[in-house]
């Protein structure tokens, strides 16, 4: 299915959901928000579209270092799998090299690729890890994730502040002094 194809899809979906909550279609405020709904959608997910583990092959360099590589604070936003309601934050990550280094802003990039698709937190933190593995054969690698769900801030328990942390490992990182330094590294 093309671009334009998926576009008219999801305004017509969008459509019915606005009729099906009662809401009048055709005035003036929604006349255009099946095609901006569309769109805007299109955008949020498309990461299905991309490739994370090319993106950090893209821009490998052997180098001789074998000490820790720790990227932090990058945000993020991503749509909830189960509600389709934003959860966003922020991503810790690191790797050990094994051989090769990755351009920094690949690491973003690559995040951003999987935040583009629909998500749970928990899957993300794995899927971010694991593609660092696959893509540079680092010894270890670690993501943290820490985000604010508007599934549970919004609807449901509905508890205003809350924030959940998650966090995967590989390697190296299974030696809880190699967390304890990067935790460190992170919160200060």
């Amino acid at each position: 299915m093309d671009k334009e194809e998926q576009i008219e899809l999801l305004k017509n979906t969008c459509l019915k959901t606005l009729e099906a909550i009662g809401e009048d279609t055709q005035r003036e405020g929604l006349i255009k928000t099946p095609e901006r709904m569309a769109r805007s959608f299109l955008e949020l997910t498309k990461g299905y579209s991309m490739d994370p583990v090319a993106t950090l092959q893209s821009a490998m360099f052997p180098e001789d270092y074998d000490q820790m590589v720790a990227v932090k604070d990058i945000e993020f936003y991503s749509l909830c799998e189960h509600h389709i309601l934003p959860f966003f934050g922020k991503v810790h990550v690191a790797y050990i090299p094994n051989g090769h280094i990755v351009g920094l802003s690949k690491i973003p990039r690559m995040i951003d690729i999987f935040s583009h698709r629909l998500q749970v937190q928990e899957h993300l933190t794995r899927q971010i890890c694991e593609c660092l593995q696959q893509a540079l054969n680092p010894l270890g690698a670690i993501v943290v994730v820490e985000a604010q769900h508007l599934c549970m801030q919004m609807r449901g328990v509905e508890k205003q502040g809350s924030s959940t942390t998650t966090m995967y490992y590989t390697g190296v990182f299974e030696n809880i002094e190699k967390r304890k330094e990067f935790l460190n590294l992170i919160h200060h």
